[in-house]
């Protein structure tokens, strides 16, 4: 049986479905073409002159990687042109991006994360790039567009999805009706559908957490994870697995195919710095997927899609997967 191509779900979506406008389908094919682009650099590796870091920070204060900056400057480049945006965010860049004057003004706002787990690109592990679309304002100019028009609770996103740089190239979408996977056949150049409609494994024994915290995290956290960690001889009476690639892309993958929960929570590190992820390019698009997929997804307080965004670079605690788990990470027992 041939395989669906994803131009091909689209155009479905789009002419029996109903459920997907023109513009959009635009934007996610030409989202989808610069991750092959991008996952043909990564592949190049010293080959291609493209590992190792740069004399430069980006907004966050983090030191840049070379390929930050080409994928960045890959997704900017591919989808200022095409008539389907009228702006753009990255975790790379300190404010907005405006599409243009030159060219067409569309209708949608694109957020983005180009290389999720940057630091694992020198080690040939798995990164990826992360992406959220909203609604642009209606407005005369398309010029007018504001650092506050992006500033939308997650629920508003009408589509999300992210790649996956590994042994395969995976993309992982939701148009908000299910998520779906298309891995990248590099012979011919597409995007192959292979898994759809995927639901979160629900039961299984396995978490996702930067050990290196436990020193900084809250009572509800620590004892989930010390619950967990004394397997069969602990309360809970059976062993668990952990998982850490040090790229949520991956991590959160893992999370989808195998179930489990995946946790960077907030810490006590420093005032005002409520998490390490960023709610606009990581925790709202990795939010809808998860909860397409029939998972749950909090800061460890709220609901993380209906969390109010103040700042284009927000952070937030982020605790995601099999909602048994995610309530007993979050629970007052915390089992």
């Amino acid at each position: 049986m041939k395989r669906k191509t994803l131009t091909q779900f689209l155009i479905e979506q789009q002419r029996e479905a109903g459920t997907l406008q023109p513009q959009l389908r635009l934007l996610i094919e030409v989202v989808a073409r610069s991750c092959k682009a991008i996952s043909h650099s990564i592949s190049k590796g010293a080959l291609g002159d493209v590992l190792g870091s740069l004399d430069s920070e980006n907004v966050q204060g983090e030191v840049q990687k070379k390929l930050d900056v080409i994928a960045n400057e890959m997704l900017l480049e591919a989808n200022e042109w095409g008539g389907h945006l009228a702006a753009m965010a990255s975790e790379e860049m300190e404010t907005i991006h405006l599409v243009p004057n030159r060219y067409p003004q569309g209708e949608y706002l694109l957020l983005f994360d180009p290389i999720d787990g940057s630091s694992n690109i020198d080690v040939d592990l798995s990164v990826g790039t992360i992406f959220s679309v909203l609604r642009a304002p209606k407005r005369v100019e398309a010029q007018d567009v504001t650092e506050a028009d992006f500033l939308q609770k997650g629920e508003c996103q009408v589509a999300a999805g992210y790649a996956v740089y590994g042994p395969q190239t995976i993309l992982v979408l939701t148009l908000g009706a299910g998520v779906h996977e298309f891995t990248l056949d590099r012979e011919v150049g597409s995007w192959v559908m292979t898994d759809t409609n995927m639901m979160i494994p629900m039961g299984k024994r396995e978490f996702a957490i930067n050990m290196s915290n436990a020193r900084q995290w809250s009572p509800e956290v620590t004892r989930f994870i010390n619950d967990r960690i004394a397997g069969d001889a602990g309360d809970l009476g059976v062993d668990y697995n952990m998982r850490w690639t040090g790229s949520m892309v991956a991590d959160v993958h893992r999370i989808l195919k195998r179930g489990g929960v995946f946790l960077y929570p907030r810490d006590a590190r420093k005032a005002g710095k409520v998490g390490k992820l960023r709610l606009m390019y990581e925790g709202n698009p990795m939010a809808m997927l998860i909860e397409q997929a029939g998972g749950a997804a909090t800061d460890g307080e709220t609901r993380i899609m209906i969390i109010e965004p103040s700042a284009l670079h927000q952070r937030v605690g982020v605790i995601m997967g099999d909602p048994t788990e995610v309530e007993a990470a979050t629970g007052p027992n915390s089992n």
